[in-house]
């Protein structure tokens, strides 16, 4: 029975089509820095193998690389081809190692012994850092949902999603909610390959010619960065512009992050004291140790709301349309939203 191997979108594509079992043949390092969405971390050689091994590819070359390899995990193969057993089951294996060479070949190998389908990725996971690069240099129809702090555009999102509208949530990708108290509540942030590696997965399933709707987001979402070219597009994009009154977004606010400790509040407080001022970071603190969250986050949502302001100031005023939102009748909110989209588009 002999290996499949496909270029990278092919094995994508099969891959999601034949509901194959995913297995990453990298070391844990690899693998832990980031991976195909979905795949097992198998490693043929682990991180202390792969360093051994290296060392005497440099010292002594390829052959006795190659032996000392075997040496060193050959008696592991059994172990290895239990999990993969165990792991697909009647389904077929998809494999792929850094560049598509020694180590998903003899993994493919092993499996092919024991009568199962195995697919390569023809040149390995660079081959697919460099699909995931390519999809952020495509042009896309981006329309941005925009809104001051609290506005509920995530929500939006989610509604306009359900609506069979084409749209991309990169805080949920991120793992943060974009200020400086977005990390409360929410998992560890992904490392920046695999969020790239997420959103790349994401934007492969985009129909180009319909609109692609996005938050209005800054180039950082905590630690991720959003892809240059990416978000070159989306400064670029026209934006419906939700209006929320202030009192809305206040409940909303406080609804949301009222539930955390005041040390966790301080905590994040803290990390906006230079951007917020000496005076009003003393008094934003002493509101939060008399527990008045509505007076803590009045200056608070002053100085997110000067700030969003001077971020479209980068805008031209032509591409905003703005849309009166109440959250006490979301669904009509959302239907002028969509009306503000034909309004734009047409």
């Amino acid at each position: 029975m002999s290996v499949n191997i496909l270029p990278i979108e092919k094995f994508l594509e099969q891959r999601k089509v034949r509901n194959a079992v995913l297995i990453d043949t990298r070391s844990e390092k690899e693998f832990e820095k980031a991976c195909i969405p979905g795949a097992v971390s198998l490693p043929l050689l682990n991180n202390e193998h792969r360093h051994i091994i290296g060392t005497i590819y440099k010292e002594k070359g390829r052959e006795a690389a190659i032996l000392k390899g075997f040496e060193l995990v050959g008696p592991l193969f059994h172990e290895k081809l239990k999990t993969v057993r165990d792991l697909a089951g009647e389904k077929e294996v998809f494999i792929y190692c850094w560049r598509g060479g020694m180590r998903s070949n003899i993994m493919a190998w092993l499996i092919r012994m024991m009568g199962m389908k195995v697919t390569l990725l023809e040149k390995g996971y660079k081959s697919y850092r460099n699909w995931v690069l390519h999809q952020f240099q495509k042009p896309y129809k981006i329309l941005i949902l925009g809104g001051m702090t609290g506005s509920g555009k995530t929500e939006v999102l989610q509604k306009l999603n359900a609506l069979q509208e084409q749209t991309i949530d990169l805080e949920h990708l991120a793992c943060h909610k974009g200020s400086a108290f977005g990390l409360l509540g929410m998992p560890e942030q992904p490392r920046q390959e695999f969020f790239e590696n997420l959103l790349a997965e994401q934007l492969s399933s985009i129909d180009p010619k319909e609109i692609l709707w996005l938050e209005n987001e800054s180039r950082n979402i905590g630690q991720i960065t959003i892809p240059e070219y990416l978000f070159a597009q989306m400064r670029n994009a026209k934006v419906v512009e939700m209006e929320v009154s202030a009192e809305e977004r206040s409940e909303r606010i406080l609804s949301e992050y009222g539930i955390f400790s005041i040390q966790l509040l301080e905590e994040q407080t803290r990390r906006i004291e230079k951007r917020l001022g000496g005076q009003h970071m003393k008094r934003a603190l002493e509101f939060l140790m008399e527990n008045d969250l509505h007076q803590w986050l009045e200056i608070i949502l002053n100085y997110y709301d000067k700030t969003y302001a001077y971020s479209n100031l980068k805008r031209e005023k032509s591409y905003f349309v703005k849309v009166h939102f109440t959250w006490k009748d979301p669904e009509v909110g959302v239907r002028k939203i969509l009306l503000a989209k034909k309004q734009i588009t047409n």
